[in-house]
């Protein structure tokens, strides 16, 4: 594989760069990834056959890796967030990456440096199925060493337009 493709993730074949359109319809869907393409061609000033374009190969290139919805986590029933940092044994990332993506409430997941290694934003109902889920399924994991857990009192979604 050539090193370019290894930098990028794997099997990836590196993104075209981007140009003043192309960030203008990044910052569109963001803020509104159920923009239509008419709206999305109107707002960067190019033609439809154009913005589907375009959009198309920011998916294709793996610039744009999907289209979710912003979730108020407590109205939705997810009344406690924290972000909990983990300490993994070396070389053990996917291992131990592979097994927090089947934490229920895992929302977030980072190979980080610093004074520890993972950082993962999970959401649950409530203190305690936040602490059964800190204490019972990360702990239980044989290469977390450690982990600390940071409460989350207020959070402010930077993806979305302020009005």
């Amino acid at each position: 594989m050539p090193d370019e493709q290894m930098a990028n993730g794997g099997g990836q074949r590196p993104a075209r760069p981007l140009d003043t359109i192309d960030r203008a319809i990044l910052n569109m869907l963001q803020a509104d990834g159920r923009a239509s393409i008419r709206s999305v061609a109107e707002r960067v000033h190019v033609s439809r056959a154009n913005a589907y374009a375009r959009i198309n190969r920011l998916i294709d290139d793996g610039v744009i890796r999907g289209f979710s919805a912003r979730i108020d986590q407590e109205r939705a029933g997810q009344g406690a967030s924290a972000y909990v940092t983990l300490k993994i044994v070396q070389n053990s990332w996917r291992t131990v990456r592979a097994q927090l993506t089947e934490l229920p409430g895992a929302a977030h997941i980072a190979l980080v440096s610093g004074d520890f290694d993972v950082l993962l934003l999970v959401h649950t109902k409530d203190n305690q199925e936040l602490r059964e889920l800190v204490l019972t399924r990360i702990q239980s994991i044989p290469e977390v060493l450690s982990t600390r857990t940071l409460l989350v009192f207020e959070e402010t979604d930077l993806g979305a337009e302020q009005s």
